[in-house]
């Protein structure tokens, strides 16, 4: 079997012969690792340019924050932030994404140019969204996902993290089905950091092959996650700050692309994009 047919292919998007590279442009100013760097549209599109520059195959325009305890933008300012930055990029021929739980975003995201919509709420957030994606024909990225950022610590309670994060995505990829989103449209992502701690982030990575087994496209978006800095910290120590774990996340994208992710997300493309060719090169040399 070929690493493009193991890895899987999403219709409507390139067939890369690697995992893939999806840059992150958050326009927004209370990201966790970067809020508010890329908040002036011509700085966000740049940036995005930039990530495409340094290797990413695709670039995720989110104008919305998910950290834990965020609370949420109206709709009208997320329209503000994200479509102005899908057309721009689209414009110079990026493979655009839209990070959003709003189905009135997504409509106008694809409308501007984005050929792929990553809801980190599954479609759950907003009940449009899955009839609005399924109109559209794009591909569609559904998360675990136990609620909205201001309670989903509390979440966090798992007997087997990973049997139960197979059965919710099976679920939550069944309900995507029943309402009209074919599944050669589907990824699926395991939801790193959302109502998961440090342990239960890891014991996902060590099991991506289980989550595989759901028969869908994997991303992986664990880039300078808490758990990284739990990791880093070591036992008593403080975490890192979130833009001074990268190293770890290109780790991370390396172990993520040999266990045979479709794409792997982060904010910093250069040394992620090399992990991943290296994965590749050693994929090859195995056979």
């Amino acid at each position: 079997m070929s690493t493009l047919r193991g890895r899987g292919t999403v219709e409507g998007l390139p067939g890369w012969d690697r995992c893939a590279v999806m840059g992150v442009v958050n326009v927004t100013p209370d990201s966790f690792s970067d809020g508010g760097r890329w908040f002036d549209t011509t700085a966000a599109v740049k940036h995005g340019l930039d990530l495409v520059a340094e290797g990413a195959d695709l670039v995720d325009v989110g104008g919305e924050s998910t950290r834990p305890g965020a609370t949420r933008v109206d709709e009208d300012e997320e329209l503000r932030r994200v479509v102005p930055v899908v057309r721009g990029l689209a414009a110079e021929g990026v493979t655009v994404s839209v990070d959003t739980m709003r189905a009135s975003v997504a409509e106008q995201a694809v409308a501007a140019g984005a050929v792929l919509v990553n809801d980190v709420s599954g479609g759950l957030a907003d009940p449009a969204m899955v009839p609005a994606v399924a109109a559209a024909r794009v591909p569609f990225v559904v998360m675990h996902w136990r609620g909205f950022s201001q309670g989903m610590n509390s979440r966090a309670v798992y007997t087997d993290v990973v049997a139960e994060v197979v059965t919710e995505l099976r679920a939550r990829m069944d309900a995507v089905i029943a309402g009209g989103i074919g599944p050669e449209y589907l990824v699926i992502d395991p939801g790193l950091g959302f109502a998961k701690q440090a342990e239960h982030d890891l014991a996902l990575l060590a099991h991506l092959p289980e989550l595989r087994s759901l028969g869908r496209p994997l991303l992986v978006a664990a880039s300078r996650k808490r758990f990284l800095g739990r990791v880093l910290a070591g036992g008593e120590g403080a975490p890192p700050p979130a833009r001074e774990r990268d190293a770890a996340t290109a780790a991370v994208s390396a172990i993520a692309a040999h266990q045979g992710a479709w794409a792997v997300r982060v904010h910093e493309v250069r040394a992620t994009a090399d992990a991943v060719r290296v994965a590749r090169a050693v994929e090859g040399a195995a056979r």
